[in-house]
């Protein structure tokens, strides 16, 4: 059975800060990296709403999926990590604005504490 596993990456979105690759495309499939909300253009941290920080990390996955050839319509599965369950309503309200039709499968769990003391980041998986 032969095996495929190549590492994508863009300048359109935050590089890795660590031991790991923006993404790996890997039989099919494309795993990403969770993305907080650093805009790459300034390479600063959106600080502002959660709806703000929650769309720059939607954008930061979009170019991350472009750059791997898939797209929002082709993610199967999300897991969004909020540092406070009680702004799921307007995270929800703007991540349903990149997942319109047939939304992803997905697990949403509050977390004590996200890199950069942000209050969202969020992985996909997708089709390639």
């Amino acid at each position: 059975m032969s095996f495929t596993r190549d590492v994508v990456s863009t300048t359109n979105a935050p590089q890795a800060i660590g031991p790991y690759s923006q993404a790996i495309r890997a039989n099919g499939f494309i795993f990403v990296s969770g993305q907080v909300p650093f805009d790459p253009a300034t390479g600063n941290l959106v600080t502002g709403t959660i709806e703000e920080q929650t769309e720059q990390v939607l954008k930061n996955l979009a170019a991350i999926l472009a750059a791997a050839g898939s797209s929002w319509e082709k993610v199967v599965k999300t897991t969004v990590f909020l540092k406070n369950m009680s702004e799921f309503a307007q995270m929800n309200a703007t991540y349903e604005k990149f997942c319109k039709n047939a939304p992803p499968a997905r697990s949403t769990v509050e977390v004590a504490r996200l890199p950069k003391d942000v209050a969202v980041e969020i992985d996909v998986i997708a089709l390639a």
